[in-house]
């Protein structure tokens, strides 16, 4: 069972945009980012717990338990590769990253079809958080 999500409307409404936009478009990562929005309590950005992953939240995580933490940061695809660092919403492990929260783990699939667990260990930067609510 997957762990509960939270999503800002902001978050909930641009991501619902974004996945119209592609509906033409076969690409991988869309339906599991879907079914993400399917399951998401949605709040008002400033709503949002202080602990949750967001869009453009800077994020300390860990895959499968025992490999390295790795810090990313989870963007928009359009803004994928820009800088340093960061995570397209629409790769596997961005799409089950976003709306969880710290201490939280969720199974996830790889696009090799390996099963893999995410684990959120601190979200270092979050924009509500921040009252930045226009990112």
């Amino acid at each position: 069972m997957s762990p509960n999500i939270t999503l800002s409307k902001t978050d909930f409404n641009r991501i619902d945009l974004m996945l119209e936009k592609l509906a033409a478009v076969r690409m991988h990562g869309k339906e599991a980012l879907s079914n993400e929005l399917l399951r998401a309590q949605v709040v008002e950005p400033w709503e949002v717990p202080p602990m949750v992953v967001t869009m453009n939240s800077t994020v300390r995580f860990r895959l499968d338990g025992n490999g390295p933490a790795l810090c990313r940061t989870l963007v928009y695809p359009k803004d994928a590769g820009l800088q340093p660092d960061t995570l397209s919403v629409l790769t596997p492990v961005g799409s089950a990253l976003l709306g969880l929260s710290e201490g939280d783990r969720m199974q996830w699939t790889h696009p090799d079809g390996r099963e893999l667990t995410v684990e959120v260990l601190e979200v270092l930067y979050q924009p509500e958080r921040a009252g930045d609510f226009h990112l």
